[in-house]
């Protein structure tokens, strides 16, 4: 019987958008050579890729044209149902990767800080597929191949969540420093558009956004407003001089998989919802996060560990959901009695990943308990 390693994401999970989320110790491999540093002449020999230094297998990529790509081509399409088959077309097997990158600097010495670099395998679900709303699932199940060549057993995490809505009527942002507001959107801002929920991996919220999917013979794209969202773990563990990532998200779908563009500024806050009045911005970056199809890969451990447990993700999700529809101020701390709260939501779900049986009013007791504790 294979090991089949059921990991909380203690290093860098927290899925910023899409996916600033992989962890570092599980990195594309730092190159010895000198990088190459978009757009920073001069800061070649200085500027080095932060990440990890491992690597997974080989995969295989699709070279044709999805099913999925395929149906969205489809011609005399209603444009709300091309606008959901662009959105259905995010699911499938996907090798990623996740690039960060700072493009302008505007404090301290001037110098950028170190690139980011980072991988993962994962397979992304449709929870829920109705008129006006789909949600999306990533789990990652990874192998890691060590210096000799051989290959771990399986690691499956539940990576982050996507909550798309059709004209919401609401809209949650992040106001800094774990406050978050939910907003009423305007019937001309919402007309014809969808919004994107991100969800961290304990399927706490993290940032929305609302936008505009436009389709060619090339591409579907959608583009979203600026928005707020907090620190992604592979910023929160190494900074401390800014609060919140401000940007805007440009989700890209082509015939073999899509791409998550981000351009973000990295700024400082006095308090939850305002800027600091005479330096708000420290830097800027980019960030190309790329889903590539792939084909015959081995995700049999995370589909295992989702059946086993989206029961309980379900009912996690159904507790936090009422605080996300309600307009008003909310809060959503990380920790919970000095004890992470992702890492009080991952104990509850291993022995169900183990086999054991949901007890569903316990179990609920203990979700409320934590929500409750996160919110006070």
């Amino acid at each position: 019987m294979s090991l089949i390693l059921f990991l909380c994401p203690l290093t860098s999970w927290a899925a910023d958008d899409s996916a600033d989320a992989s962890a570092e110790e599980y990195a594309a491999p730092t190159t010895k050579a000198t990088p190459y540093v978009f757009s920073w002449p001069g800061h070649e020999g200085q500027v080095t890729l932060r990440g990890g230094t491992t690597k997974g297998p080989e995969t295989t990529l699709l070279e044709t044209p999805s099913e999925a790509w395929i149906a969205l081509q489809e011609a005399d399409l209603d444009p709300k149902e091309r606008d959901r088959r662009a959105i259905l077309a995010l699911a499938g097997d996907y090798r990623t990767s996740f690039d960060f990158l700072e493009t302008e600097v505007f404090s301290g010495d001037g110098k950028p800080a170190k690139p980011y670099r980072s991988w993962g395998t994962e397979r992304v679900h449709v929870v829920q597929d109705d008129a006006d709303r789909i949600v999306l699932q990533h789990i990652m199940t990874m192998y890691i191949i060590d210096d000799d060549g051989n290959r771990s057993e399986p690691i499956v995490m539940k990576h982050w969540r996507q909550d798309w809505q059709w004209q919401p009527s609401t809209l949650l942002s992040y106001e800094g420093m774990d406050q978050f507001v939910v907003r009423e959107v305007s019937e001309s801002d919402r007309a014809g558009r969808w919004s994107q929920t991100a969800y961290q991996v304990d399927d706490s919220p993290r940032y929305a956004m609302i936008g505009t999917w436009n389709h060619s013979g090339s591409f579907s794209e959608w583009v979203s407003d600026p928005a707020w969202r907090p620190l992604p773990r592979r910023e929160r563990s190494v900074r401390d001089d800014y609060q919140v990532l401000g940007g805007w998200n440009r989700i890209t779908v082509n015939p073999t998989g899509w791409v998550h563009f981000q351009d973000n500024v990295k700024t400082v806050l006095t308090e939850p919802g305002v800027e600091h009045a005479d330096a708000p911005v420290v830097a800027r970056e980019i960030g190309v996060n790329r889903y590539q199809r792939i084909v015959d890969f081995a995700f049999g451990p995370g589909d295992t560990y989702w059946a086993a447990t989206a029961p309980y993700w379900e009912m996690v999700r159904e507790t936090w959901q009422p605080q996300i529809d309600k307009v008003g101020t909310f809060v959503a701390h990380r920790t919970c009695d000095e004890k992470p709260v992702f890492a009080a939501f991952f104990d509850l779900a291993t022995p169900l990943a183990q086999g054991k049986r949901l007890k569903a009013k316990r179990t609920q007791r203990e979700i409320d308990a934590i929500v409750a504790c996160m919110a006070e």
